[in-house]
Formats: C-alpha cells, sequence, structure tokens
C-alpha cells in the first residue's frame, strides 16, 4: 500500500510512543489554523501579553526526549514573517525546552520543498499532515514507500545543511 489515510483519535502520542530512534519535521506552510491556538495569536497580533500555557504537545516531546529519541524539526518560512510565524517564533523556545532541535531555512535559499508537511519517522515511515485549503488540519498519510522514505531524507539532509538553529535564528 502506498498512501494510507489514518484518522485515529490521539494518533500523535501513539505514533511518538512506538518510535525507537528519531522524528525530522519539514513544516513548509506560512500559515496554520489550529482552533487551540487561535486566542493566542490573536492577543499577540493585538500585543497582549500572553501566558504560558504547557501544552499537550511539549509534554509529549518531553516524555519522547527522556526515552532518547530525537525530535527535530526545519521550518521553510517566507522572509518577512507571516503573523503566524511571527507569533510562533515568539512561542518555539517552548518546544525547545521540552526537547525538539527546530531549525529554520528562508524560503529563498530552501530551493524545491514539497509543498505538504511531513514527519520522518525512525527513517521508515512518512506521516503527511493534510490540511484543507484554509490551512485547518484534515488528517494524516502514512506511507512506508521506499522511495518516498529515501526522498524525505535527502530533502532532509539537504534543507539540514542549510538551516540555522531556533536561538541563532530568533536572535537569543
Amino acid at each position: 500500500m502506498l498512501l494510507r489515510l489514518l484518522d485515529e483519535p490521539d494518533l500523535w502520542p501513539k505514533l511518538f510512543r512506538e518510535l525507537r530512534q528519531e522524528a525530522f519535521h519539514l513544516e513548509v506552510r506560512d500559515d496554520y489554523h489550529v482552533a487551540d491556538e487561535d486566542s493566542r495569536v490573536s492577543a499577540f497580533l493585538a500585543g497582549e501579553p500572553a501566558p504560558y500555557t504547557r501544552t499537550p504537545w511539549q509534554d509529549l516531546m518531553r516524555e519522547t526526549a527522556d526515552r532518547g529519541v530525537s525530535v527535530s524539526r526545519i521550518r521553510v518560512v517566507t522572509v518577512p514573517h507571516s503573523d503566524y510565524q511571527r507569533w510562533l517564533l515568539s512561542v518555539t523556545g517552548y518546544n525547545v525546552d521540552a526537547g525538539e532541535d527546530i531549525r529554520y531555512v528562508p524560503r529563498h535559499l530552501a530551493g524545491e520543498v514539497s509543498p505538504d508537511d511531513w514527519w520522518l519517522m525512525d527513517h521508515e515511515r512518512v506521516v503527511y499532515n493534510l490540511t484543507d485549503q484554509a490551512g485547518v488540519s484534515a488528517g494524516l498519510a502514512v506511507t512506508t514507500d521506499p522511495r518516498i522514505v529515501d526522498y524525505c531524507q535527502t530533502t532532509r539532509e539537504r534543507l539540514w545543511a542549510l538551516a540555522t538553529p531556533y536561538a541563532e535564528y530568533a536572535g537569543l
């Protein structure tokens, strides 16, 4: 089977708990529409201080890192940043503190990249984050096709060489 659609509830924790070595995420969208982020993004754009709230994602990243599993991601971003990416940059430190290695590549330096976000998990499978036209999550699709896995691994290696670590990118 080339691609399998998944719609199980709470799938991310299951996928991360199955990991043995590492997960890598490529993010390529400038805007996402995640319901539980809307109020925080709005507060940021209004110049209001947004109180920190620990998220289930950060708990999952801590748990994953504590098991010795590496989690990294590259965000390919348009410069100047979209409002969403400006907000995301302002809160990314919390994910880094939870154990993720997050890096940035300006889109104009990235060359050709997939139009879709994906996770490369243990060098064996690729999990696509599906979204609708508005950027709202539409589920996941998984493949173990070796050609797709190889493409994602090659893309990761190419972009990693261009990527700037979060702290340096954010000027911290």
